[in-house]
């Protein structure tokens, strides 16, 4: 990847995780803020010196009621006195009316001031000003596929990858496609004590490998670690995407090895 131009990458960090060794150096996304009844802006506690970084808002137990401008004021003044340089609205679910407003009258003022707001694709129908976080957790298809998709549907200067620690287990046949979440002290435990054959998946960019337990089912382990995120990050700069969000602290063993690689490629 030393001839490409590499994402720029966001961690995704807690506040309580922001002083962290592994953090230091890079641009830190703050999940530390929510949207509440009113709709108002409720923040965690964050450190009171903090500046800099992107603001990240989920929405859980918002009911949708209420007006987008006062909301908007409050998150515009918010980005001013932190000196954020966005806002990633990481919302789930259908697209609630008042927030799809409030990111309709938060991008001409953030364009105004340099800012960038990213939202899920759920979000982005009809809002062109806006980026667009598009996952790379897939269980089925294939990536490069999924990105491409994603590309000609809101262009390249608009896509951002939304990186996913993959660590699930699929009891075969998986029909519905989802698998149970194994933290990585249980995928560790499974590779001691299994001693599979691991294989890599280049459609899905990350790596698997299969057991069968006397008399249940087979099981389809998929998981990433530093290798295959560094694959994921190598095939977004190939295709022209600029940014991408990663979470902090899964996976944070793999953290470090995942930025040595990529300063070792450093033109």
């Amino acid at each position: 990847m030393s001839m490409l131009q590499r994402p720029a990458l966001y961690l995704l960090a807690p506040p309580q995780h922001q002083a962290d060794p592994a953090c230091r150096g890079l641009t830190l996304a703050h999940p530390a803020y929510r949207v509440g009844q009113g709709p108002h802006l409720f923040r965690t506690q964050l450190p009171t010196p903090l500046t800099g970084g992107i603001m990240v808002l989920d929405h859980r137990d918002f009911d949708g009621t209420g007006k987008a401008e006062p909301f908007c004021q409050e998150v515009v003044r918010e980005c001013a006195a932190r000196s954020f340089q966005g806002v990633f609205f990481d919302f789930e679910g259908a697209p609630l009316p008042v927030l799809e407003r409030a990111a309709a009258l938060l991008i001409p003022t953030f364009q105004k001031r340099g800012w960038s707001l990213y939202l899920p694709p759920s979000y982005a129908a009809g809002l062109p000003g806006a980026k667009v976080v598009v996952s790379t957790a897939l269980s089925g298809g294939s990536l490069r596929r999924h990105l491409r998709e994603a590309i000609d549907a809101y262009g390249i200067q608009r896509v951002v990858l939304g990186l996913q620690w993959a660590c699930e287990d699929f009891v075969l046949p998986a029909r519905d496609g989802s698998g149970r979440p194994l933290t990585r002290a249980e995928l560790n435990e499974l590779l001691q004590k299994r001693r599979p054959s691991v294989y890599f998946s280049d459609d899905l960019c990350a790596h698997y490998f299969t057991f069968m337990p006397t008399g249940e089912s087979p099981h389809f382990i998929l998981y990433d670690d530093a290798e295959s995120m560094e694959k994921k990050l190598r095939m977004a700069a190939e295709m022209g995407i600029k940014e991408a969000f990663l979470p902090y602290p899964e996976a944070a063993e793999e953290l470090p090895k995942l930025l040595s690689t990529r300063k070792k490629e450093t033109p």
